[in-house]
């Protein structure tokens, strides 16, 4: 009975995360790209101006820019690594420039995001501001649509589980830091062996608390440590990862020009026929589309945590977020991967991190190393503001007094993800995340109208200072 729930879940999952989320995402922002002006391109340079100008007055805990920070750190993990490897294998470089399509795109739907949420921010039981899907939907749409805000909240709790950053980061520290003999026939085999573990279970067993040991220290710090912590590593780490891939471009000068002529040539390559040309539009648009979250809700649970009182202002601001991690980081990975892999059309299966394992190995002296070094700061600091995610739907349905006993869930689940296979866990978790893009969007696309309105009307204001 559990295995057939499990295969109905898995087959659910897979269908609401393939086509239906796609067209929702895609097709829902180009309609707010187009509604909104092309706010994402004509608005850029106010954007980045905004970064600049402080932000007060308004309920919240922390500043707009720490907000983009929290929200970069939950967006910047595995997926711009693996994933864009994956759309490299899957569709070749000319996924790449769909990719950028798609970013652009998914600035749209954030800054409508940012906006609303605090357009529409709310409280907790206790009367402390916050943010979230489920305030925009009560208050912009009516308490009739109450059970859907409910809906939302449910899904967040169960989709800001981090069951693939766990698993998938404890896996990639086995493979590339513990040599199977200690794995097979070591101290790990024997500790293992003494709790009825193999020894690759142990090795993840231990993993996993390490990775809750860090992600509590972070965490039970509150929303505030949560963003202090994001302001600092996301620089840090986007920096590191900038200098990396600017060392392979350096030392594979010569082969730039041709990687991006690549992406741009394959985009389009009519060749092969239309139906392969919307295939690789597919994969990129959509791989980008799952890297950034745009249109899943959890962008406006952190910026309704913001002290701006401006929705146009956090609008802005918000919508810089999938410039970083869809357009920079993912552009960075698919630059060095290009330029190190150059047989990357060759590989068959669907490969994601040892792909890019593999280009850093080639194009940086012990390059995979510091990968890894890359990769487990990025997975943390997605962990750390999912925790908050997760806990803000709980503070919305149960109260603030439940708060502590989710970050307490939040970290013990952290082990049993890093030892547990994926199967249909992640099948249940991919679904919840997937359930969570319809009330935001729907309720996004309902109020559009709104933040054109504040759009104008802000605008309109600026000029005649």
């Amino acid at each position: 009975m559990l295995e057939q729930i499990g295969q109905f879940l898995t087959v659910v999952a897979d269908f609401l995360c393939g086509y239906p989320l796609f067209t929702l995402l895609i097709g829902g922002g180009i309609f707010l790209f187009i509604a909104s002006g092309a706010v994402s391109l004509r608005r850029l340079p106010a954007a980045i101006a905004e970064l600049r100008r402080k932000h007060s007055g308004g309920d919240g805990q922390i500043s707009s820019i720490q907000a983009l920070a929290s929200v970069v750190a939950a967006t910047v993990g595995l997926g711009n690594i693996a994933g864009v490897a994956i759309a490299l294998v899957m569709g070749g470089p000319g996924a790449i420039f769909w990719m950028w399509v798609s970013a652009m795109v998914g600035m749209a739907t954030k800054y409508h995001e940012g906006a609303l949420a605090i357009m529409y921010k709310g409280r907790d039981n206790l009367g402390r501001p916050q943010g979230g899907v489920m305030h925009i939907i009560t208050q912009g749409l009516g308490q009739k649509w109450l059970p859907l805000a409910r809906f939302f909240a449910v899904a967040g709790i169960l989709g800001t589980l981090c069951i693939m950053n766990a698993n998938q980061l404890a896996e990639a520290t086995m493979a590339v830091f513990v040599p199977q003999d200690i794995v097979a026939h070591g101290w790990l085999a024997s500790a293992g062996a003494v709790i009825g573990m193999s020894g690759a279970a142990f090795g993840r067993f231990l993993l996993g608390l390490a990775m809750a040991a860090v992600v509590a220290v972070v965490i039970l710090g509150g929303i505030s440590r949560i963003a202090r912590v994001a302001s600092i590593l996301v620089p840090f780490m986007v920096g590191l990862y900038f200098i990396m891939v600017l060392y392979i471009i350096c030392t594979h000068v010569g082969q730039v020009p041709q990687v991006f002529a690549s992406i741009f040539r394959e985009a389009f390559n009519l060749q092969a026929g239309f139906g392969a040309l919307a295939g690789i539009a597919i994969i990129g648009a959509r791989r980008a589309a799952l890297v950034n979250d745009a249109g899943i809700g959890t962008a406006s649970i952190m910026h309704g945590a913001s002290r701006n009182n401006e929705p146009v202002r956090e609008g802005l601001i918000a919508m810089l977020g999938p410039a970083i991690d869809s357009g920079l980081v993912c552009t960075l990975t698919a630059t060095a991967i290009l330029l190190c892999v150059p047989e990357i059309s060759a590989i068959e299966g669907l490969k994601g991190l040892e792909v890019a394992m593999t280009a850093f190995g080639r194009g940086i002296p012990y390059g995979q190393y510091l990968l890894m070094f890359v990769v487990v700061c990025f997975a943390l600091s997605s962990m750390f503001s999912y925790s908050f995610y997760g806990s803000t739907c709980a503070s919305y349905l149960f109260g603030s007094q439940v708060v502590k006993w989710h970050r307490y869930f939040f970290i013990a689940s952290l082990v049993l993800f890093a030892v547990v296979p994926l199967s249909a866990a992640v099948s249940l978790c991919d679904l919840f995340y997937a359930l969570m893009a319809f009330p935001t969007m729907f309720a996004v696309l309902r109020l559009s109208g709104c933040v054109r309105q504040a759009t104008r009307a802000y605008f309109a204001k600026s000029k005649t200072k």
